[in-house]
């Protein structure tokens, strides 16, 4: 290299601290391997170089194959000499350096430069669905390898929903913010052919912090480098909560890795370490008064729905729930949609009527609520259990959602509470009695439903039980 790309090579180098370049130096060794067979020719020497083939076997199964590939056209695509690149199959050490420098510590521009060339490995603008193809590729890398490597933290692709159809429901959102020059956004059949240039993709990576964190995951995961030091740790800690609470359940949700892993980006950060299930209809029974029991004075929680024509959405409450005839919660509160498309929908400011919960009063409305107002709810149940209404048209006038539901009026087929964060000192924790030993009439309306084989020998467990 000459000086100026030895100097930029340089600069590359000195983002890593001394353990981190000698954990990148062990990897690209077991890399190339130690016997010095293949390698670059400069001059007299012969330098160590990866191929494809060779990283795809130090990978293994741990990323998808095509995943491999985009990784590896990144870390081709970087010039050493200034000048056009020539085709290489093979990488050298200083483009392995710079790779992981731009990735996982470089700014938009140089993150946007490579992630180009894993999208296509043509110079020039990409088409829009060859960026829909690269994010589904992205997404489903990352569940992948989280699994892979047992850092799902609790979850599991057994007992959660198959992760394919929320990885295309997480693309079409990560695709909303992608705009082109003049500020359009592109959705639908325009953004299949419509050309994107780097500028385009540097100003979608600025806007989507999604993107650098599920490359950080997949590199340092997927090749099992810089993958103990603490720096990856901020990027693993917020991105999957540890599930807590379904120990010896046989609970199954019905939510899927990439819908958990959006809703949870949406928290406060303080609360996106732990989901701790509360309430589960298939678990504790399908009854106002369990679910009442179940998440009052509980702390922060997230509501999810699922409804007799298969829509999923919800809400998160910031506060812990009371039962009582006034409103309650504050502006972080928000309404989703999780199926049939992903959404967050945030405080307007119109009003505060965040949250409502009432039971067993004549004068005031009975049951739970989250946005508009009585009888107009963004979200609410009945106290009746099994009924509610999403009566937001046009629009809910505290969290500007749609309409949630398939229909304004929708049955209930199933419904899940998860705790966020730790739960409060206040807590009245539950012991070790099932709660369907202490209401008959859950475990009848179980038994009835054809339910009650997945509660069979339920125990409330408590939050230092250090069970999943």
């Amino acid at each position: 290299m000459g000086n100026v790309e030895s100097s930029c090579y340089e600069n590359h180098l000195s983002r890593f601290l001394p353990e981190e370049k000698t954990d990148i130096d062990g990897v690209f060794d077991t890399l190339s391997g130690s016997d010095r067979s293949g390698g670059v020719k400069i001059g007299k020497a012969t330098r160590k170089a990866v191929t494809l083939a060779m990283l795809k076997a130090h990978v293994q199964e741990a990323l998808p194959e095509q995943m491999t590939s985009r990784l590896y056209n990144g870390m081709k695509s970087i010039d050493l000499t200034g000048k056009s690149p020539e085709s290489s199959e093979q990488i050298v050490k200083e483009q392995f350096i710079i790779f992981m420098s731009a990735l996982l510590k470089g700014n938009v521009e140089e993150k946007s430069s490579i992630i180009m060339r894993m999208i296509s490995s043509t110079e020039g603008p990409v088409k829009g669905k060859q960026i829909q193809e690269f994010t589904e590729d992205l997404i489903t890398s990352v569940v992948h390898v989280l699994s892979y490597r047992n850092l799902l933290k609790g979850w599991n692709l057994e007992e959660t929903q198959d992760p394919a159809s929320g990885v295309k429901a997480l693309v079409s959102q990560l695709l909303s913010e992608l705009k082109l020059e003049d500020g359009k956004k592109l959705v639908g059949p325009p953004l299949m052919d419509a050309m994107c240039d780097q500028s385009t993709i540097e100003n979608w990576v600025f806007q989507v912090p999604q993107i650098s964190t599920f490359l950080s995951v997949i590199v340092r995961q997927g090749l099992l480098v810089l993958h103990s030091l603490p720096d990856h740790a901020e990027d693993l800690v917020n991105l999957v909560p540890e599930c807590k609470g379904i120990k010896g359940r046989r609970f199954v949700s019905f939510l899927d890795i990439p819908s958990i892993i959006y809703i949870n980006s949406q928290l406060p950060s303080e609360l996106q370490l732990k989901w701790r299930l509360l309430f589960s209809s298939r678990v504790h029974g399908e009854s106002f008064s369990q679910l009442c029991g179940q998440i009052v004075n509980k702390g922060p929680c997230i509501l999810v729905l699922k409804d007799s024509d298969g829509y999923i959405f919800g809400g998160f409450a910031s506060q812990s729930w009371d039962a009582k005839p006034q409103f309650q919660g504050d502006n972080r509160c928000f309404l989703f949609s999780v199926s049939p498309s992903l959404a967050v929908y945030t405080d307007t400011g119109y009003n505060d009527h965040y949250m409502y919960l009432n039971h067993g009063q004549q004068t005031m409305p009975n049951g739970l609520g989250m946005g508009g107002q009585h009888d107009y709810f963004g979200l609410w149940i009945d106290s009746n259990y099994g009924n509610g209404h999403s009566r937001a048209k046009p629009s809910c006038t505290t969290y500007n959602s749609p309409q949630l539901s398939a229909n304004e009026n929708f049955t209930i087929d199933a419904m899940e509470v998860w705790a966020v964060g730790d739960l409060p000192k206040s807590a009245v924790i539950k012991g070790k009695k099932s709660i369907l030993d202490t209401d008959p009439e859950a475990h009848a309306l179980l038994e009835m439903s054809g339910k009650s084989r997945q509660s069979d020998g339920l125990r409330e467990q408590t939050e230092d039980d250090g069970d999943n």
